[in-house]
C-alpha cells in the first residue's frame, strides 16, 4: 500500500523528473552518469511537502577551499532531486561523502513520530508498467488518476541513522516501497567526513529480492518536521558510475 504522506513525497518528486530523453545514448559509453562536485546547485531540483510549511534550506558552502552542499533543517521537511535519470543496470554504482553535526536526540527509524534524519540520500526508482503486476498496475493507476502521472516505483534510503539499531536495513515507516540502509548510526563520528560506497543493484536484491526497474535519479534530504529539532549536514562528491 502506498501510504498518503509517501504519495505526497512522490508526487512531488513527479514535478522534478525529467523526460526520458535525459537518459543520454552517450551514456552507453562512458563511466559516469551523476557526477556532482556541488559548484553550484543548477542541476538539483527542490523539493517541498503541501502540508509541511518550513521547509529545510539547502546551500553551497566553502570549507578549506572546496565548496560542498550545507543542509539546515529546523523543525521541517524538503528535499533536492536532481534533474538527471540515468540507467540502473549500466551506472550501478553510488559513491558520496557526508558529514552530520550531530543526531537527532528524538529521532528513530523504526517509528512515523521518529523518521527524521540529518542527512539521507535517496535513488529514486522509475514505476515500470510493462514490469510490473497486475497488482501493482492496478495502485499506480489509481494514482496516476490523482496525480496525473504514475509515481517512482520504489526508493533505496541510505540514511545516517540517529541511534543504534540491530539491523542495518530497516522498512520505511511511512511505506513498503522504501528501505532504509543504516550506513552510518548515532553521534560517533558526527563532525567528520565519511566516504560511501555502495552498489545500487546489489542492495536493491538485497533490500526487495529482486532486480530493480531500469530507470533512477537521486535527491537528498535533511529533515527534522516530526522530531521538532535543528540540525545541520553536509554532502559532497555524489557520483553514479561503473567500475572501470
Amino acid at each position: 500500500m502506498i501510504h498518503p504522506r509517501a504519495l505526497l513525497l512522490i508526487a512531488g518528486l513527479l514535478a522534478t523528473l525529467p523526460g526520458p530523453g535525459a537518459v543520454r545514448a552517450a551514456d552507453v559509453l562512458e563511466s559516469v552518469a551523476i557526477r556532482e562536485l556541488f559548484d553550484t546547485l543548477d542541476a538539483w531540483k527542490p523539493l517541498t511537502f503541501p502540508k509541511i510549511k518550513r521547509h529545510t534550506t539547502y546551500s553551497i558552502e566553502s570549507e578549506g577551499g572546496n565548496r560542498v552542499l550545507k543542509a539546515d533543517a529546523d523543525a521541517s521537511a524538503s528535499a533536492i532531486v536532481h534533474t538527471s535519470r540515468f540507467a540502473v543496470h549500466r551506472f550501478p554504482d553510488i559513491r558520496w561523502r557526508w558529514k552530520i553535526q550531530n543526531p537527532l536526540a528524538k529521532g528513530d527509524a523504526r517509528t512515523k513520530a521518529g523518521d527524521d534524519y540529518p542527512i539521507r540520500v535517496y535513488v529514486i526508482f522509475e514505476y515500470d508498467l510493462e514490469q510490473a503486476s497486475l497488482g501493482e498496475k492496478i495502485q499506480y493507476a489509481a494514482a496516476k488518476v490523482i496525480y496525473g502521472q504514475y509515481p517512482p516505483h520504489s526508493s533505496l534510503n541510505y540514511i545516517w541513522a540517529n541511534r543504534e539499531h540491530a539491523a542495518p536495513i530497516l522498512p520505511n515507516a511511512y511505506t513498503d516501497r522504501a528501505r532504509m540502509f543504516l550506513l552510518q548510526q548515532g553521534g560517533a563520528k558526527a563532525g567528520q567526513w565519511i566516504a560511501e560506497q555502495r552498489n545500487i543493484l546489489m542492495d536493491y536484491r538485497r533490500a526487495f529480492g529482486t532486480d530493480p526497474p531500469e530507470t533512477a535519479t537521486v535527491a537528498i534530504m535533511a529533515d527534522t518536521d516530526d522530531t521538532g529539532e535543528r540540525v545541520s549536514a553536509w554532502v559532497d562528491d555524489l557520483e553514479v558510475g561503473r567500475q572501470p
